[in-house]
């Protein structure tokens, strides 16, 4: 497996990965409509300080997690989908996709990193709390967090540099 920036060049392999797993994996009511950074990955993550990773198979995109800083010293986690045959232990594409993105947060300066998810993706909610984040009322985000419409839980991570 490769993880390694991406950008637009992989458009179309990102939206197709992301809605499917979105729209027919978990019926989240999102459209590409609402989720126009897809289309502006260059400008939505990287110009701010960010980043957009992907993880690759034997060429194939199989794994998504962004960055988007949004003061000097946060960052909101985006993103983050690995298609459905590769989850789980045996692949480990979720772990390293999120370690990648902790070291990269760290290199550049980020103290704390937040991510908005839906209760209805439990697995995703085992998997942060599995990696010390901690749940955190809406009232506890930054005033300059980028909220998702469909977001309703939220959770957060201190870095050690």
């Amino acid at each position: 497996m490769q993880i390694k920036p991406i950008q637009n060049e992989y458009e179309n392999e990102i939206v197709d990965l992301i809605l499917n797993i979105q729209q027919k994996e978990f019926n989240v009511p999102i459209t590409l409509a609402d989720q126009p950074d897809l289309l502006d990955i260059q400008n939505f993550y990287f110009k701010s300080g960010g980043t957009f990773l992907g993880a690759f198979i034997d060429g194939n995109l199989v794994g998504t997690i962004a960055l988007v800083k949004f003061n000097p010293e946060a960052a909101a986690i985006r993103k983050m989908f690995v298609k459905k045959e590769f989850r789980g232990k045996e692949f480990q594409i979720a772990q390293q996709l999120l370690e990648q993105l902790i070291e990269y947060s760290k290199e550049n300066g980020i103290k704390n990193l937040y991510l908005g998810t839906v209760s209805l993706l439990q697995a995703a909610l085992r998997f942060y709390e599995k990696n010390s984040f901690a749940t955190i009322p809406k009232e506890a985000l930054p005033a300059d967090f980028p909220l998702m419409k469909p977001d309703n839980v939220f959770c957060h991570l201190i870095l050690n540099p």
